[in-house]
């Protein structure tokens, strides 16, 4: 959400442009010294904030090298860091930085607890806004007619609110994507592509938490537009788009018909454009975003983890053509890397926004775990990510596992790889990215195809065994399940010794793979959303093993081997 440019017209986009193709250059330049820019991050927070008191209690102000901030703050999560956090956001000045958090950022995490992540003036302009900017390089340098008309750009995480929940200091505890960044940071410029589209502020009303009529009521009008791009983010958010469409198709032709949205009168009745929409629905029989927007040029979300499984065949949905632009790997805490070109699915560091350092992702951290720099990855391995800001978040382990895809303009390229949660029933200690590339691998060898899956340890007769959730996109017979698995059995075995080990030793079994319908996933993602979670945060899970969401997911329409295929739901 941003306030108005005040200088609105026909030059903005040309300024938006610029500014954006300035800060890719910027980063870009920026590659060619990564150690100078690491030693000017450091010493611009350890000196802007060495009056806080975290900067006293860990010494700031002595600190001169990496090696010494390194022996000076351990490695820490966000549950180190929370009871500093708590003090700023109940108003306490001068915690962990020098200027006062204007926001806090909310983030869900792995825990479902939604962190407070302190987000300063400093951090926005030193940190946030360089990297933001540069993010939408590849579209607008590939794709420059989304910014040529309002209704080019359908933005799937734009959510604006007009009154924000707060901390107990009155501050706004919201997403990124509900900041008013022009009137909180002073940068009106920073209106990012589809939030001046004319369903950015919807013109009914309609409940902040009602999450799914939200969504209704944008689709409803966007599909009266010309939309050229989709943006997401969150790629599961891309993945529901077909679906609702299809689910909603009926009460968005009949509100065409009436003139009317969300119920209320809106706009003169239009039976012609209803009709035309029925002819093209009678005509394919489903209907398709490809069908509404023909001129849909480009997506713009995730690539990597588990969304490489069921990207190639979403992004048909969309039209023939259209490209899959990688949005940058970065969290609610900072930013990790950024893509500068069509790469898709890795980016650069950011080496000018944060201290980086990384960790063996096989490995568990620890306050004293031994950190990596950049210049020491190496391409094909997994690593954690730690950074360290002016924004008041020191060697903080984020949570993520990178991989290096391969080297770019003298630094290692960096993909998103999935959380660093483990599953780790007999030893196996297997990770998201462990489990998708044996997936993938597992498909590959099958020539199998599927929308979505999920995994959890069952025990059955005192045997432990990965049950594999998968929803096919066209149906599977038993024995290309059962080959499957097999596959699936092998390349987690190659990816984790533990998990070979516990199979030598029988302390796993085979894993089973369980066929669901193929909406199951898009189903259960809409039923979190109409729980109150905002669709942001329902992001695509690999380990599932409350018992409540399993049920959830695969109902009593799950086909375990043996059983006749399913057919296809959507």
């Amino acid at each position: 959400m941003n306030s108005a440019d005040p200088r609105p017209g026909t030059d903005r986009a040309a300024r938006y442009t610029a500014r954006v193709l300035a800060e890719r250059a910027t980063l870009l330049a920026a590659l060619g010294d990564p150690a100078g820019h690491r030693r000017q991050v450091l010493d611009d927070l350890l000196r802007f904030n060495a009056g806080t008191d975290y900067g006293t209690a860990h010494g700031f102000a002595r600190i001169r090298t990496l090696d010494e901030y390194r022996a000076a703050v351990p490695l820490q999560t966000y549950a180190d860091l929370e009871p500093w956090i708590e003090r700023s956001a109940a108003g306490e000045a001068g915690v962990l930085t020098a200027d006062r958090p204007a926001v806090f950022f909310t983030s869900s995490g792995t825990t479902g607890v939604h962190k407070k992540i302190p987000v300063t003036p400093r951090f926005m302009r030193t940190t946030f806004f360089p990297f933001y900017y540069a993010a939408w390089a590849p579209l607008l340098r590939h794709f420059p007619e989304v910014l040529h008309r309002p209704d080019a750009v359908l933005n799937l995480k734009h959510d604006p609110l007009t009154r924000p929940p707060t901390t107990a200091s009155g501050r706004p505890h919201v997403g990124a994507s509900q900041v008013d960044f022009g009137e909180t940071f002073g940068e009106p410029l920073s209106r990012e592509p589809g939030t001046d589209a004319p369903w950015a502020a919807l013109p009914v009303p309609v409940a902040a938490q009602d999450h799914l009529e939200k969504a209704y009521l944008r689709l409803r009008l966007a599909v009266a537009g010309d939309v050229r791009c989709v943006i997401g983010i969150n790629p599961a958010m891309v993945a529901a788009l077909p679906h609702q469409l299809r689910l909603w198709w009926p009460r968005i032709v009949k509100e065409i018909r009436d003139g009317t949205l969300g119920g209320l009168p809106h706009t003169a009745p239009d039976p012609a454009r209803a009709a035309e929409l029925e002819r093209i629905a009678d005509r394919f029989g489903t209907v398709r975003p490809a069908h509404m927007w023909p001129r849909m040029r480009a997506l713009f979300c995730w690539t990597t983890g588990l969304a490489t499984l069921y990207l190639p065949r979403l992004r048909e949905e969309f039209g023939p053509g259209v490209t899959v632009l990688p949005a940058p790997v970065a969290a609610s805490e900072g930013p990790v890397a950024v893509a500068l070109d069509r790469h898709a699915g890795a980016g650069s560091p950011v080496v000018t926004a944060s201290v980086y350092e990384f960790a063996d992702a096989d490995e568990d951290l620890a306050p004293d775990t031994p950190t990596l720099l950049a210049e020491d990855l190496e391409p094909g391995r997994d690593y954690h990510v730690v950074f360290s800001h002016v924004g008041g978040l020191y060697r903080y382990a984020v949570g993520d596992v990178v991989r290096v895809v391969d080297r770019a303009h003298g630094v290692p390229r960096l993909a998103y790889a999935g959380r660093a949660t483990r599953s780790d029933h007999a030893g196996e200690r297997l990770r998201d990215a462990q489990v998708v590339r044996a997936l993938s691998g597992a498909l590959d060898a099958t020539g199998l195809e599927l929308h979505n899956a999920a995994t959890r340890v069952e025990s059955a007769d005192g045997t432990a065994r990965y049950t594999v959730a998968v929803a096919p996109t066209t149906p599977w017979h038993d024995d290309e399940s059962a080959a499957f698995s097999a596959r699936l059995d092998e390349g987690l075995a190659r990816e984790s010794p533990g998990y070979r080990s516990a199979r030598a030793t029988g302390r796993l079994a085979a894993p089973t793979a369980l066929r669901l319908p193929a909406d199951a996933f898009l189903r259960d993602w809409q039923d979190t959303v109409a729980g109150g979670v905002r669709p942001t945060q329902v992001k695509d899970r690999m380990f599932r093993q409350d018992p409540a969401a399993w049920a959830r997911l695969v109902g009593p329409a799950a086909t375990a081997p043996g059983s006749p295929p399913q057919e296809d739901a959507v």
